[in-house]
């Protein structure tokens, strides 16, 4: 007859490596359980409710696996985004994440997460859902995240959005005019258009 801890681990086998706490306990599995396999060392706490099996691969970026399985709602922005498509040598000190205005903030002892506000348009707007180990993670197209950089240049500084647009330009399949509509919504379009005008006239 299985054991809970046996039927516990072939639930989270079937569930993809991974779980939560809440997840776990829809399926049947009682929170003391995972306490148990963690302490026994068949699972590993990632973060705060969110746990793997040992024997699965390890985690290729712990950082953004945390942020997309925890605040599952919020989008990678700004830097951090630049970061994911390698448009940036900036490192950034912390997983930044936008969420609408009015909603509740997040509760995440690591790793560290910048929070920022954006409007429903912009929120909503250029929104594409990477994978990371299996979960998916919304992040802000390289476009849209230029814009939401520009929008926030003062924060950031012109030299991470100047060298953005230089390192954008060099990918194929550049789309400056996507830059500049989601620019418009970001209410930048008239005061980034000459530098976009200027990356176009230096090529």
């Amino acid at each position: 007859m299985e054991t809970a801890s046996v039927r516990a681990l072939r639930s989270i086998q079937a569930h993809g490596q991974f779980i939560r706490t809440a997840q776990a306990i829809e399926v049947g599995i009682h929170p003391r359980t995972l306490y148990q396999l963690r302490d026994s060392g068949c699972l590993e706490q990632i973060s705060r409710g969110v746990y793997r099996l040992v024997e699965g691969d390890p985690i290729s970026d712990p950082d953004l696996f945390t942020v997309a399985t925890r605040i599952p709602q919020g989008v990678v922005c700004l830097v951090s985004a630049l970061a994911i498509y390698q448009i940036t040598t900036q490192i950034p000190r912390a997983v930044e994440i936008a969420l609408p205005r009015g909603s509740e903030s997040p509760r995440l002892d690591y790793p560290p997460i910048a929070i920022h506000r954006f409007s429903a348009a912009s929120f909503d707007a250029g929104i594409e859902t990477h994978e990371v180990d299996g979960v998916p993670l919304r992040v802000y197209s390289p476009e849209k995240t230029i814009a939401d950089c520009f929008k926030f240049r003062h924060q950031l500084g012109m030299d991470i959005v100047l060298e953005a647009l230089v390192l954008y330009r060099q990918r194929k399949g550049a789309n400056w005019g996507a830059i500049l509509e989601y620019a418009q919504i970001c209410r930048v379009r008239g005061a980034i258009k000459p530098y976009l005008e200027a990356m176009l006239y230096d090529r």
